[in-house]
Parts: structure tokens; C-alpha cells; sequence
């Protein structure tokens, strides 16, 4: 599996996932408006590394972006798509792969008008799912800034453990910021099974 190359083509014709209310597949050109709804939100990047989408042009570029870096399977985020009105809710993927340690982080971002009722908790499931059985890592951690607890809970809720806090780790919104990470182990998860 971890042949040269076996990352960037498994990611050129990054494979849909399907749960019982989730589809998660590419991000389409046609995906924009449903990303600015949530992408413009101060309160939606108060604690990430980016910042508010100013408007819907900047989604558009944005996105129009993403369709180069899928052909050169260099990106590894799924859109998070209600499967009951087809509507894009947010994304869901890795932000680092390590092919030599068998290793990824992974994260998430959730439109606030669905936050609440699970589906970030589903998502992160399923690409929990995805990276042990399909991709065959060993580890997948992800991080938050201390004072995001609604992250934190979905973490917990899909069977990540927490493993310490990183002082004033990064730099976000113009101070540094304490990073908590969480971690599952491929030998956790599939002894646990699914959560979702």
C-alpha cells in the first residue's frame, strides 16, 4: 500500500463515503455558496488558523483552487453533504499525511445551523473509518485551541483520547494559543468499532 505515489493517487479521485444521513465527496465548484454561508462567520474561525471568508468571489477563487489540488491528489478534505436536501454543511478530512509513520491529522469545519445534531461526530467516524481500514494507518490525531470545547466533545464522542495540551502552540488571531491534542490508534479503533 505505501508505495511511491500511493497517496497522491489514491486522492486524485478522492472516493465518496457514505453514512446513514452523510455523503461525504469532492468539493464541487457548485458547493461556493453553501461554504460562504458558513466561511464568512467570525464566530465559525474564531479558532482556526484562517480567517473569514470576505466574500463570496474570495469562496469561489477558493474553491476553484481546491479542483487543482484534488487533480494533483495533494488534497484530502471531503465536503460534508446532507444526503436528505443535498446541501454542503461543512468539510471534513486530513490536514497532514505521513506515509512513512502511518500517520494523520485530521479536522473539521460544521456550518453553525447544524451543529448540535451529530453530523461533525459522523464525519469524523467515517473518516476515522477510512483511514484504518481503507488507508491502513497506525494513528490519526487532531488538535483544537483549549477553549474550543465543542470540538473537544466531538473528539471525545468518536473515541479519540486526550494526550496533553501544547502551550501557547500557535499563533491564531493575533495571540498564541494553547493546542490540546487528541489521538485514536488503529488497534483502539477497531476494537472499539464504529461509534456511528
Amino acid at each position: 500500500m505505501f508505495r511511491t505515489g500511493w497517496l497522491s493517487n489514491l486522492f486524485k479521485k478522492i472516493p465518496d463515503i457514505s453514512t446513514e444521513r452523510l455523503l461525504l465527496r469532492r468539493i464541487r465548484i457548485t458547493d461556493a455558496p453553501d461554504m460562504y454561508e458558513y466561511s464568512k462567520d467570525p464566530d465559525v474561525t474564531k479558532y482556526l488558523l484562517w480567517d473569514p471568508h470576505p466574500n463570496i468571489e474570495h469562496t469561489r477563487n477558493y474553491v476553484d483552487y481546491l479542483q487543482d489540488r484534488y487533480r494533483d491528489g495533494k488534497y484530502y478534505d471531503w465536503a460534508i453533504v446532507l444526503k436528505s436536501s443535498g446541501k454542503m454543511i461543512g468539510t471534513c478530512g486530513f490536514s497532514a499525511i505521513s506515509a512513512e509513520h502511518r500517520y494523520a491529522e485530521v479536522g473539521y469545519v460544521l456550518n453553525p445551523a447544524f451543529r448540535g445534531q451529530g453530523y461533525a461526530g459522523e464525519a469524523l467516524s467515517a473518516v476515522l473509518e477510512f483511514a484504518f481500514r481503507r488507508m491502513q494507518l497506525n494513528r490519526v490525531e487532531a488538535k483544537c485551541v483549549d477553549e474550543n470545547e465543542s470540538s473537544e466533545r466531538v473528539m471525545q464522542k468518536v473515541g479519540m483520547q486526550y494526550e496533553g495540551t501544547a502551550r501557547s502552540a500557535l499563533f491564531i488571531k493575533g495571540q498564541f494559543r494553547n493546542i490540546k491534542i487528541y489521538s485514536i490508534l488503529r488497534e483502539e479503533y477497531l476494537k472499539k468499532g464504529k461509534p456511528f
